[in-house]
């Protein structure tokens, strides 16, 4: 009764128009009603709806205005979420740059002497290419180059190879390399032997010559020779995993950079910029002095000529044999 009784009271005036405007229809069927009772009823039932039209809008004011507001506090509402979602996007930001930051600071790993030939082992595995400057080469020919070119056979893929040592036929710099070394240490290292100017120049020498000889037997190693003119006390290994960056010292401390940072590509455009303005050897003129499995002092010789890196005319036949097995069967300095 009581929801009858608020739907009366809201809905009285219609109400009232329609019960008079059927009232007078049925009447009008069956007797025939005064024009002046048809009159005031139509007049009746047009104040009733008129009423009830101004009722409604008298209703609507306050919605509409109820809705204007609401709209008003949501379009607030969303301006500030748009300020939070921006202020969230900025701190999102930050935080991403500040990521980055943090994982390149801890990509560049130190190591310790003992664990350099492990990452260097780890670094040749799979690699397609090694990019190296430093002084003579010894550990390139004793592991890198030959364990590189084996792999490389295997899997029947290209190596790109580019060294780059000091230039033998430059003694001052030898020189130089040497008096480092012995500064360093005075004793024999791993190898057995002292630093010397000779020693010195044999090793660049015995580089020069085993690249040249893996290069005969394998044509899909290309590789590249640069004679440096300077001396450095760094040695840069830069594998397609990683960059190692080692002192003359194999018991000293090491620096790994994986690659894919930027201080990885930094370092290869430098090393690539370093070789270009370093002295080339022409391995390609390497042909024209075949060299055996055993190369003989004569072909060694040849080797040297036609490559343009003259030998010491001091050198007799057996400092060629010595280079030659220096070549071919270094010694690890890290064993």
């Amino acid at each position: 009764m009581t929801r009858f009784a608020l739907w009366l009271g809201k809905n009285a005036d219609a109400l009232i128009a329609l019960v008079l405007a059927v009232a007078v229809a049925v009447i009008g069927l069956g007797v025939r009603v005064p024009d002046e009772v048809t009159d005031s009823a139509i007049l009746a039932v047009i104040g009733l709806l008129a009423t009830s039209v101004l009722r409604d809008r008298a209703r609507r004011v306050p919605v509409e205005a109820e809705v204007r507001d609401t709209l008003r506090s949501s379009s607030a509402t969303l301006e500030e979420l748009g300020e939070r979602l921006a202020q969230i996007e900025r701190f999102e930001g930050v935080m991403s740059d500040t990521k980055r930051a943090l994982d390149e600071t801890a990509v560049v790993r130190v190591i310790d002497g003992a664990q350099v030939g492990q990452v260097l082992a780890e670094a040749r595995r799979d690699t397609d290419r090694w990019f190296f400057k430093g002084g003579t080469g010894t550990y390139i020919r004793a592991r890198t180059l030959p364990e590189c070119v084996a792999a490389a056979r295997r899997e029947r893929r290209t190596l790109l190879v580019r060294l780059e040592i000091i230039d033998p036929t430059n003694v001052t710099v030898c020189e130089s390399y040497a008096r480092h070394r012995r500064s360093v240490s005075d004793r024999p290292d791993a190898t057995g032997e002292p630093w010397t100017l000779d020693r010195t120049r044999k090793e660049a020498y015995a580089t020069i010559l085993a690249a040249c000889w893996h290069k005969q037997r394998f044509n899909m190693l290309d590789i590249d020779i640069g004679l440096s003119q300077t001396m450095t006390t760094l040695r840069y290994d830069l594998a397609a995993s990683r960059l190692v960056i080692t002192r003359d010292d194999p018991r000293g401390e090491a620096l790994v950079v994986d690659s894919g940072k930027f201080f990885y590509a930094w370092c290869a455009a430098e090393l690539q910029t370093s070789l270009d303005q370093a002295r080339r050897v022409p391995v390609e003129q390497a042909r024209l002095a075949p060299l055996d499995d055993e190369p003989t002092v004569e072909e060694a010789r040849k080797l040297f000529e036609v490559t343009g890196i003259e030998l010491p005319g001091s050198y007799t036949d057996r400092d060629v044999i010595d280079i030659i097995r220096k070549a071919l069967r270094a010694k690890d300095p890290y064993e």
